[in-house]
């Protein structure tokens, strides 16, 4: 059963087209005027909206610019008195899916809105797969702190050159070390993600490079260690702050000499890799505690990138907050919600310990919970 609204200021064409759609299972819902109907259709996730020309207040062409300005993906059907044809065709080339003239001849009323089906149908599931392959999205904000990261990484990505990341929990480490990869000569290469917080102390040296058939009690089978499954592409070790020094010096060598040995072996293995590291610690800090190799921390730290906590820039938060809502939104399959300008400065007031992770999961909180329009007082109850 599809969801479509009808938008026509003459009621009796309103219920003619309703019945019939209604007859075939469809819920039809109605709007008189171009103004209603475009509140209508940013709550509501239509399938097909069928929509007049001549309305007042806002025509159907004013309409379907509205409508494709705030990404409504629904087929956009335009119906028009025979004078307005070249209207009707001019729509078309500017986005709508079809048009009817009018008088609505019912069959083909019928077979229009069953071909607009099957495009929406086809729409969604394109949309599905893109998200399926996109591999990096996109960094958000216009503050000099996030313009400045994005030139470093325009400058050093083509390059082989180590990146040391820093930055609290949150902040988008990880997704500077993705666009590093994405946008260097290695992109076609793998991008191999290691947690170094995550990992148990004995396990790391394993986990990086390698291990050899009964090396120890576990290993019943030669495996291949991160390092190995990184060739020609990007080893991203993420909190390397964690990892233990019998590790942090198994890696310097690498990193010196592109070799390692697996664990329980003694054959050296070429690697051709790059290394981006990350931490959320003050690794200066770790050194005076003798708890992270100086050596290390130099080889690793030729170019730094320091990813600024939310707190710190909170002018980007109206564009994240734009951004989420539209990316939730598309997630869950319903139209985009409307975020009042008191809430956004709501937000803005906020202190963000979690920063963006943190500030995602509240505007995915706000879309579920929040009103047809997300107000202060929404953002107060749901922050």
């Amino acid at each position: 059963m599809a969801k479509i609204l009808v938008i026509d200021d003459e009621k009796a064409i309103r219920r003619s087209i309703k019945e019939i759609l209604e007859f075939e299972k469809h819920q039809v819902e109605e709007a008189e005027e171009g103004n209603m109907a475009l509140n209508m259709a940013l709550k509501n996730n239509y399938d097909v909206i069928l929509s007049d020309i001549k309305m007042p207040k806002l025509d159907g062409i004013e309409l379907l610019q509205k409508l494709i300005e705030n990404h409504i993906t629904s087929a956009i059907i335009i119906m028009s008195g025979h004078g307005n044809i070249e209207t009707a065709v001019d729509a078309v080339k500017k986005g709508a899916y079809d048009y009817l003239a009018k008088p609505i001849d019912l069959n083909r009323l019928l077979v229009c809105v069953r071909n607009a089906l099957e495009k929406s149908d086809l729409v969604s599931e394109t949309r599905f797969l893109k998200k399926k392959i996109t591999k990096t999205v996109d960094m958000i904000g216009n503050s000099t702190a996030i313009q400045s990261i994005k030139d470093i990484i325009e400058k050093v990505a083509p390059t082989d050159a180590k990146v040391l990341i820093t930055g609290s929990n949150g902040s988008g480490k990880e997704l500077v070390a993705r666009w590093l990869h994405e946008k260097s000569n290695r992109a076609n290469g793998p991008l191999i993600e290691v947690n170094c917080a995550a990992i148990p102390s004995e396990l790391i040296e394993s986990e990086l490079f390698g291990h050899e058939k009964g090396s120890f009690t576990s290993a019943v089978a030669q495996r291949k260690g991160k390092f190995e499954l990184a060739e020609g592409g990007t080893l991203f070790l993420d909190e390397i702050g964690d990892m233990s020094l019998s590790a942090q010096a198994k890696v310097l060598r690498a990193l010196q000499e592109n070799k390692i040995t697996r664990v329980g072996g003694d054959k050296e293995i070429k690697v051709n890799v790059r290394v981006i590291a990350a931490t959320n610690k003050d690794l200066e800090k770790e050194i005076e505690k003798e708890t992270f190799r100086r050596d290390l921390f130099h080889r690793l730290n030729v170019i730094p990138i320091h990813v600024p906590s939310l707190d710190d820039r909170k002018e980007d938060i109206p564009l994240l907050t734009e951004h989420f809502m539209d990316m939730i939104c598309g997630e869950m399959g319903i139209a985009k919600k409307v975020v009042h300008p008191e809430a956004v400065k709501a937000l803005q007031q906020r202190s963000w310990t979690g920063n963006i992770r943190e500030f995602r999961n509240v505007i995915e909180r706000l879309i579920i919970l929040g009103g047809k329009e997300i107000s202060p007082g929404d953002v107060k109850q749901y922050s």
